[in-house]
């Protein structure tokens, strides 16, 4: 069966990459672009003031970045992420809780949201080009991980957690301990990681505030289409395994 369900789970993840790359293209590309125009002014500007002519080679164009790249790079990313959330699913399923298919779908995918892309924007939130420094690149995407890493740890303990204080404090306050104990470590992480305040002081604040909201909302999307989608296929695929049985 978790085959069955791994399969469904990719092509949930397809499918939500389809949809997000849709929105991606009418929404977040044209604040890319804005950013990517005032990162060229800034260069220009530079480039002017220090004798300088030379000009960079692009390796894909925009076309390409935002069209066949973009669609690719989103579907891949929308496979990965379906097939793992299934093999999470089918680990959850009749364990974690006694709930349908559906709504433990849709409850996985809800709780993904906010540990994979909310708690970690809250710390590091996304930007657009021009903003950050190229020598911090690297350190910039480590302390990134780290807070995504800090943050899927932090789920792990609130349920251990959980599942140890059940017996002792009931269902209700396990849980209100649970999400404590995130709280805590999340707090902790945030406190140690780096901070990093590279936004150049006449980058627009619409712009960036626009593309923040929309590299969320395509997460918000990503993660609703794989919650529904998937819950609803695996419905299908646990009644035909029930009524065999």
């Amino acid at each position: 069966m978790t085959k069955d369900l791994l399969w469904r789970g990719m092509l949930a993840g397809i499918l939500a990459a389809l949809i997000c790359t849709l929105f991606a293209r009418a929404v977040a590309e044209p604040q890319v672009d804005h950013a990517i125009g005032f990162e060229a002014t800034h260069e220009a500007h530079a480039h002017h003031d220090h004798g300088h002519d030379e000009e960079e080679v692009e390796i894909f164009s925009r076309a390409t970045q935002k069209g066949p790249g973009l669609l690719t790079a989103m579907a891949l990313y929308g496979a990965a992420i379906g097939g793992i959330f299934s093999l999470l699913f089918a680990y959850a399923y009749g364990r974690l809780a006694q709930v349908g298919p559906r709504t433990l779908a849709a409850a996985l995918a809800m709780l993904a949201f906010v540990v994979i892309a909310v708690v970690p924007a809250l710390k590091y939130p996304p930007n657009p080009p021009a903003v950050g420094q190229p020598d911090t690149i690297q350190i910039r995407t480590a302390a990134y991980f780290a807070m995504l890493i800090a943050s899927v740890v932090a789920t792990v303990v609130a349920f251990r957690v959980k599942a140890m204080l059940a017996h002792r404090l009931g269902g209700f306050d396990a849980v209100l301990a649970g999400v404590a104990s995130y709280v805590v470590v999340i707090v902790i992480a945030q406190a140690l990681l780096p901070r990093f305040d590279e936004v150049p002081a006449d980058f627009p604040a619409s712009l960036l505030w626009q593309f923040r909201l929309s590299a969320l909302g395509i997460q918000a999307l990503l993660w609703t289409t794989i919650g529904l989608s998937f819950g609803l296929m695996a419905e299908r695929r646990l009644r035909r395994e029930s009524s065999r049985n």
